[in-house]
């Protein structure tokens, strides 16, 4: 399986606007942590992006599931890149 990086924006306003879909976005990434694609996942800082690691078969699974989380349908994530990762060590 190959890795991908994740490199997303978040929104303005994030903390109030994520608030309705929040669980729903968390209990979806514990799923695919479960299911061994989500390595790790989490904001900077200062709450204007977001960074990730995935193992997946290819880079469109990774967008698949970008996509179809509710921070992503509902603007909370307001763009993001995928990248293969070659993890040295």
């Amino acid at each position: 399986m190959t890795k991908y990086v994740l490199w997303g924006r978040y929104c303005p306003d994030v903390l109030e606007k994520r608030a309705p879909y929040r669980q729903t976005h968390l209990d979806g990434l514990q799923a695919q942590k479960e299911q061994g694609l989500l390595l790790t996942i989490g904001p900077t800082q200062d709450l204007t992006r977001v960074f990730g690691l995935y193992e997946a078969e290819d880079e469109a699974t990774v967008r698949q599931l970008i996509e179809a989380d509710p921070y992503w349908q509902h603007g909370i994530w307001t763009e993001y890149e995928v990248k293969e990762w070659i993890q040295a060590l």
